[in-house]
């Protein structure tokens, strides 16, 4: 026993180092740990976790209204009407709670199960990890007819709690700086991003009011941008929002709100004519993407009472095949909201629920839920029974399809699409594909790539638009089946047909490479919605990304540069001066390979940008406005988003 306490401390590991990394510092020293990483998601989540607190007081039942101000230098102020953060003095660490609260990690009062039932926040980590990673933080406090505050500067305190002042009012306000030494990549926030959150927030927890203004940017009539979010149906209206691109199949939002086994339950769903499952769970305000134990006693509960009715309603009679649990989830719009004492994570992001009594409850809801919609509503239950039955009958088609796909995934080198121009490196991870618009560009980008690891394959014009399309026809279509073939991915089996197997996968860096105009666009869109439906673990895996051809070649005499804006085409022609000559490329296929190589392929300067999923259902309704139906909000997005349009990087 001596012996090994003497070999650890040896190597320096005592009780000593475990103390300290559980300070301050360590969060500076290992960001990533905390907030999953220093990019623009790690910006953004630090106004994730102060938000998180007023959510917890308004969970509570002692908060109402909650602002998010983005201030004109990118700090972030943030304000509730909550009790406001106690000022009083800790007794164990012999400074005031709020301190205490805003320098130690773990503290808080979410961790005392007698201020808080349940709180949002997945790692509990906290404002004091925010104020770790912030160069400058001010804490204000109204509580008890009087007003508090106290200054940090990279987590630490530069004075004890003071008074500053009397009011009426009460609540918490932070304002905080993020630290450019940690943040290196960005420190601007995304208004958009901060907009789908706080709007999501706002869905699952009704009642609540949250407000969010921008103070970089004025309207016409001199007020700040800014939009408030509110919902007094909660789900029911996160669902139309959702769905607001898709056509229902019935009119009604089919809905549940309860409490079963302890476990606060909360589901909205409803089926539309596309051909698309869309789940999305949340446990404790935070979106599961991997999913867990609610989102399995959903589709239980599901499956169980549709069977079980459809069955009974004599509709299934002459289907001469039985009816899997994905043929019941086709055309599903479905939210499933959950709020957990002592939630269990576990999945590769921990962000799977892995507590087991939550899924008797949530399937014992939905059971209940269904059961009394479908005995009032009799039409639309004929008609789910009917999309149910429509569902089996081209899976079974998309089976058969699928196959045909997998024995030409497996095959040797010579089943590869014989547009396919491989590379001679063996491992996956340094190699890298090029889906390229077209055959000219196709020919251009063989002719100009490194074949030791880039790959090319062209893809003629556009590809299928899987939004609108029968699972079968998405797996006939021959372009798709040669993304499929090339990447050499297996799809699932009739079991589990959204599992994709990625042990095969033959470059982990798969590049869309388009033309830098509305076609080209369309194009990208159209790949992108694929892999989201088809493929999302290629995104969700970082393996895909979007290849940044130049815009124009700026020339004098020798003298010649690349630009890819407009900006930066009038910065060059302004230092080149005149008699600058401006070439416009409206195609990859008016580059050489030599040029084609310099700007857009050589990893040593070209600029890619990695598809990233920040927010799983705001992704789900952009491309369902972009690729469905209805052309309206398609074209009111295009004209808002046109000049900032692009991919998260």
């Amino acid at each position: 026993m001596s012996e090994a306490k003497e070999e650890f401390n040896k190597h320096g590991y005592s009780a000593d180092s475990i103390q300290a990394l559980e300070g301050m510092e360590h969060v500076r020293m290992r960001p990533s740990m905390y907030i999953g990483d220093v990019g623009t998601r790690g910006l953004h989540h630090l106004v994730y976790e102060v938000v998180d607190n007023s959510i917890d007081e308004a969970l509570a039942g002692h908060c109402n209204n909650i602002t998010v101000i983005i201030n004109e230098d990118n700090s972030i102020t943030t304000e509730d009407d909550g009790r406001g953060i106690p000022v009083d003095l800790h007794k164990k660490e012999g400074v005031s709670a709020l301190q205490v609260v805003m320098t130690k990690i773990g503290a808080g009062g979410k961790f005392d199960k007698d201020s808080y039932k349940v709180s949002g926040g997945l790692h509990g980590v906290g404002v004091s990890c925010v104020n770790a990673l912030s160069e400058h933080l001010r804490a204000t406090v109204y509580r008890d007819g009087k007003i508090y505050e106290q200054e940090y500067e990279r987590g630490k305190a530069l004075y004890p709690v003071k008074q500053i002042g009397e009011t009426d009012k009460r609540g918490t306000t932070v304002t905080f700086r993020p630290d450019s030494t940690i943040f290196t990549q960005t420190l601007e926030y995304s208004y958009d991003t901060l907009a789908s959150r706080l709007r999501e927030l706002s869905y699952l927890n009704k009642g609540i009011t949250i407000h969010l203004v921008d103070k970089r940017s004025k309207k016409e009539d001199g007020e700040f941008e800014g939009e408030t979010f509110h919902s007094t149906e909660g789900l029911k209206e996160f669902i139309k929002f959702l769905d607001g691109n898709r056509e229902p199949l019935m009119k009604d939002v089919i809905a549940f709100e309860g409490e079963k086994n302890g476990v606060p339950v909360e589901v909205a769903m409803v089926y539309n004519t596309s051909y698309a499952e869309n789940l999305h769970s949340y446990v404790n305000n935070i979106n599961t993407h991997e999913g867990g134990t609610h989102l399995t006693g959903f589709r239980r509960g599901l499956t169980h009472t549709l069977k079980k009715y459809a069955d009974e309603s004599g509709l299934l009679k002459n289907l001469k095949f039985d009816i899997a649990g994905d043929d019941f989830r086709e055309g599903l719009t479905a939210i499933i909201s959950v709020k957990v004492q002592e939630p269990q994570f576990e999945g590769q992001t921990k962000t799977k629920l892995g507590n087991r009594e939550v899924s008797s409850a949530v399937s014992q809801s939905v059971s209940e839920m269904l059961t009394d919609y479908l005995e009032e509503h009799p039409d639309d239950a004929k008609i789910i029974v009917q999309k149910v039955i429509l569902a089996a009958q081209a899976r079974h088609a998309a089976q058969k399809a699928r196959e045909m796909v997998q024995r030409k995934t497996v095959m040797s080198i010579g089943g590869l699409p014989g547009k396919l121009s491989d590379c001679s490196e063996q491992d996956p991870a340094k190699c890298e594909v090029f889906l390229v618009e077209g055959d000219s560009a196709g020919g251009t980008a063989k002719q100009g790539r490194d074949r030791a690891f880039q790959a090319i394959l062209p893809l003629r014009g556009k590809i299928l638009n899987v939004e609108k399309a029968m699972v079968h026809k998405v797996f006939e279509n021959e372009e798709i089946k040669n993304i499929f073939t090339a990447l050499g991915v297996t799809i699932g089996t009739e079991e589990d047909s959204k599992a994709l197997n990625l042990s095969k996968l033959r470059y982990h860096k798969v590049v869309i490479m388009c033309d830098a105009d509305i076609d080209g666009s369309h194009i990208a869109t159209l790949i992108l919605t694929f892999f989201f439906r088809y493929m999302k673990e290629l995104i969700e895996n970082n393996h895909i990304y979007i290849a940044t051809p130049p815009l124009y070649l700026v020339k004098k005499g020798a003298k010649k540069q690349y630009a890819w804006s407009d900006k930066e085409r009038d910065e060059i022609v302004a230092d080149f001066g005149d008699g600058s000559k401006i070439q416009r490329y409206k195609g990859l296929g008016e580059m050489n390979a030599e040029q084609l190589w310099d700007t857009t392929m050589n990893p040593e300067f070209r600029t890619m940008r990695l598809v990233q999923i920040d927010n799983g259902t705001e992704a789900d309704r952009i491309f369902s406005m972009l690729m469905g139906d209805e052309v309206p909000p398609r074209r009111e997005f295009i004209e808002k988003n046109a000049i900032y349009a692009n991919i998260d990087a």
